[in-house]
């Protein structure tokens, strides 16, 4: 069996890498020179409207799944010679932070209050009736929380503005969120699901730096309201493969943020603290086989690698560490890794990851 995969970073890495024992090849698709997922699959050189290069990734392949969401729709809509998972319908609304939580409001799941901006003074209407603090965001692309602009003032308007406007934009409310927690879903071809428990993440200039599975003091009922949430979305888009949803609490009360329509960020503890990981059930999925099991073995923390690797040997230091490198160059910001490690209880979870956690922020790099 064969898999295409749009994009070669570490996501389709990480699938390449999860494809290959089940004796599934790879083939990615990336404009880069040498990405990092081109030394564990096949590499087609070429952008992601490129459609010579698609039909390409088409032929090599039984099936296409992209690892990330800002792909072109449209081109790969123009592929029939092969199956797309997930469904270029669920790409396409999570593309625009509107019909995202468009979609969200339609379905009963809550989330925090929302308006489309086109102009400026639809930006000072809309902040008027929000309210201050609100973030406003670019509708589209923005990953790590790039194109975002938090007013805390009305002074803030114009410059918001300035910086981001001449494109679609969206302002949603400021969330004075308890913490911030995701969860992500399995859907097969024929409509099971599965989901992983519960992950508490942890965000630090936009980019995820911590996450932690399960969460701590999680109760039953909250864990219930995100199943419910991620299952409306999944059975809404007839959704195939791994889906994330990102959520706030809110004393208990979930208002969902974004949700992806890949594997995730959230869930790369799932290589080293699940039965199956998200990557090689989203490969049993969109290729049709049966999915494995998503219970955790144990309390698991993820830590990624921003910006600088910490020395391998200071790593590996720590026996008990799972390291996960990408063979990226290193620069500000760029994730470049991760590690986790598992414990039998969350209160040993905590006190091993303090040594890590110093480790790691000596070489971080935002």
């Amino acid at each position: 069996m064969r898999i295409g995969i749009v994009g070669g970073g570490q996501l389709g890495r990480m699938l390449a890498l999860a494809a290959h024992p089940l004796g599934i090849r790879s083939t990615v698709l990336d404009a880069g020179d040498e990405c990092c997922a081109s030394d564990v699959a096949d590499h087609i050189h070429g952008t992601f409207d490129d459609v010579a290069a698609l039909e390409q990734l088409a032929s090599r392949s039984d099936v296409i799944t992209f690892e990330f969401e800002n792909v072109e729709v449209e081109e790969l809509r123009s592929l029939t010679s092969t199956r797309i998972f997930p469904p270029l319908d669920a790409l396409a609304v999570s593309q625009d932070r509107f019909s995202e939580k468009t979609l969200f409001q339609s379905l009963g799941i809550e989330t925090p209050r929302f308006a489309a901006i086109d102009t400026i003074d639809e930006l000072r209407n809309a902040a008027g009736e929000i309210g201050l603090p609100a973030v406003l965001k670019t509708r589209r692309m923005g990953y790590d929380g790039k194109g975002q602009f938090v007013l805390r003032e009305s002074a803030d308007i114009e410059r918001a503005w300035n910086e981001l406007g001449g494109t679609p934009l969206i302002l949603e409310a400021f969330v004075p969120f308890d913490r911030e927690l995701a969860i992500i879903a399995v859907r097969s071809r024929e409509g099971t699901m599965a989901t992983y428990p519960m992950t508490q993440t942890k965000h630090i200039g936009g980019i995820l730096a911590e996450s932690i599975a399960p969460p701590p003091h999680i109760s039953k009922e909250t864990t219930a309201s995100a199943v419910q949430a991620v299952t409306a979305i999944a059975e809404k888009l007839d959704y195939v493969g791994a889906l994330a949803l990102e959520l706030f609490d809110c004393d208990g009360r979930l208002l969902a943020n974004e949700f992806a329509p890949r594997v995730h960020n959230s869930g790369h503890w799932t290589i080293d603290g699940a039965e199956c990981s998200q990557f090689e059930n989203h490969i049993r999925a969109v290729l049709d086989l049966p999915m494995g099991s998503t219970a955790c073995i144990r309390p698991t923390a993820m830590l990624n690698l921003i910006g600088r690797t910490p020395a391998l040997g200071a790593l590996a230091h720590f026996p008990d560490l799972r390291i996960h490198l990408y063979r990226k160059a290193e620069n500000p910001g760029r994730k470049v890794g991760h590690v986790t490690i598992s414990a039998d209880t969350h209160e040993a979870l905590d006190a091993a990851l303090t040594p890590i956690r110093r480790l790691i922020e000596r070489y971080t790099q935002r």
